[in-house]
């Protein structure tokens, strides 16, 4: 709930902003409503539910005006205007918005200072208790310990040094690497035929004729199918004088997360030592095991997880460094990966992150995010979908908003106009219906907010910034790269 400081000075802006009413005079000081939640387990038609920021919203569709809510709130709070139920806190933070004195305060955020107070107060204590006279000192005390960050080690690649040829994907004992050439047919340098040539005919780019037995080996190993045979010669295929350049190429790699191991709970697949180890001998031909290895499969964020024709698992790292040896670019290497869960300033707060994070590891806070460290594994799967890349990424996999249908429900609507404030592409829009007949007894009472279509990119802002959940909202992602 939001609490009143000794600064209020009595001038009433949270008051007359307030969309639900839920704030009022008492001994000249804003009071409101406390979010206690007694309505909500009072209401006989379900009408009072919770939202994700811990205030209550009534469902206009659903409430009937019976006034059981307002004879059990206990603060007197609650009333009915011609059968609308007002003064309930949605926890908006309107109030908190335009309160020129700053006297209204969060209690999430006295919560977490006293929390924060008390463990430093505690570690004090600690480092003391035990020293008395002729007494042995006993075991300070031990408080949790929150991490500062959350690393994962993984075969990174260097985007500078990378040429894209796709050796290192060549080698990949597991298909844990993909490399998209974008134009087939012409050799890129990966020297993988000379790897594979048994009598030295290809050599730093050359062909001697006269050692080549026609094996057809490199023919059938060139990764791009730049290779073929005429006139008993092989020929290799370039773009005029040099060698196809795959610039715009994209290199995809297993991130190690371990968010396969996470989803795919069989004894077949484990973690050692930050890398994945699986044995195809242990992976039961059950239903329920082959549901859960196809949960896998959809839920590695660079999708270079697949399974074989025989139903087993391969692209997950086992970082044996395989493709670490062979690059010839020294673009690839073993690098411990970290973040402390910080965001950009551009991040709107469009929840995206949150609806997507596969272990639950983020939650929304007004204007940014909170990552819990302790459960977030590195999947990236928050960065690589983030509408403004406010979150930070080592892959090169991204995901952007193909489409989507947005609408908000005029039940639910407590007409706070947060949507309005927080849209990035200003796509919500407010309609005057001063002449209809209708008084929803709030601040913008004479206005009904509307999504435009045409500039809407659904982002998710709107909805997960709305107190009341009023919003009907669905969304499309295609994967760009």
């Amino acid at each position: 709930m939001y609490l009143t400081t000794n600064k209020c000075d009595g001038q009433g802006d949270c008051i007359r902003n307030c969309p639900s009413e839920a704030i009022r005079f008492v001994d000249n000081k804003a009071f409101s409503c406390m979010c206690c939640g007694a309505c909500f387990e009072a209401c006989p038609n379900h009408a009072i539910f919770e939202n994700k920021y811990g205030g209550y919203v009534v469902d206009r569709a659903k409430c009937n005006g019976c006034g059981v809510c307002e004879f059990t709130c206990p603060i007197e709070s609650i009333h009915l205007d011609n059968g609308i139920v007002k003064g309930i806190c949605s926890r908006c933070g309107v109030c908190e918005d335009v309160c020129t004195k700053k006297a209204r305060v969060d209690t999430d955020h006295m919560v977490l200072d006293k929390q924060m107070i008390l463990l430093n107060s505690l570690k004090m204590v600690a480092n003391t208790v035990g020293y008395r006279a002729g007494v042995k000192k006993i075991e300070t005390m031990k408080l949790p310990v929150k991490s500062d960050k959350v690393e994962r080690i993984c075969v990174a690649t260097d985007a500078e040094k990378c040429v894209k040829c796709g050796r290192c994907a060549y080698y990949c004992p597991t298909r844990a690497i993909e490399v998209i050439i974008q134009d087939d047919g012409y050799c890129v340098g990966c020297k993988v035929c000379e790897d594979v040539c048994p009598t030295g005919a290809l050599k730093d780019g050359l062909y001697d004729k006269s050692l080549c037995t026609l094996c057809l080996a490199c023919v059938e190993n060139c990764v791009n199918e730049a290779l073929s045979v005429e006139d008993f010669k092989i020929i290799r295929s370039t773009k005029g004088d040099t060698l196809y350049s795959n610039e715009d190429g994209t290199i995809v790699c297993c991130l190690n997360c371990g968010l396969c191991k996470e989803t795919f709970d069989s004894k077949a697949l484990i973690r050692q030592e930050n890398a994945l180890r699986y044995d195809p001998s242990l992976d039961e031909d059950t239903e329920e095991n082959k549901e859960k290895r196809l949960e896998a499969i959809y839920k590695c964020p660079v999708s270079t997880l697949t399974e074989s024709e025989d139903n087993k698992l391969f692209g997950y790292c086992v970082s044996c460094g395989k493709c670490v040896n062979v690059c010839k670019e020294d673009a690839r290497n073993f690098q411990p990966i970290s973040w402390d869960g910080e965001v950009s300033d551009d991040c709107i707060s469009c929840g995206v992150c949150v609806e997507l994070c596969p272990v639950d590891a983020i939650s929304l806070k007004r204007g940014s995010i909170n990552v819990d460290l302790d459960k977030c594994i590195m999947c990236e799967t928050c960065g690589m979908h983030c509408p403004k890349d406010a979150i930070p990424k080592t892959s090169s996999v991204k995901y952007e908003i193909s489409g989507g249908f947005n609408y908000i429900d005029e039940n639910l609507c407590v007409k706070c106009g947060l949507c309005k404030d927080i849209c990035p592409e200003e796509a919500i829009y407010t309609v005057d219906i001063s002449n209809e007949e209708i008084n929803l007894g709030t601040k913008n009472k004479n206005l009904r907010f509307v999504v435009d279509d045409d500039k809407c990119i659904y982002c998710g802002a709107c909805m997960n910034v709305c107190p009341s959940k009023s919003f009907i909202f669905e969304r499309e992602f295609n994967r760009v790269n």
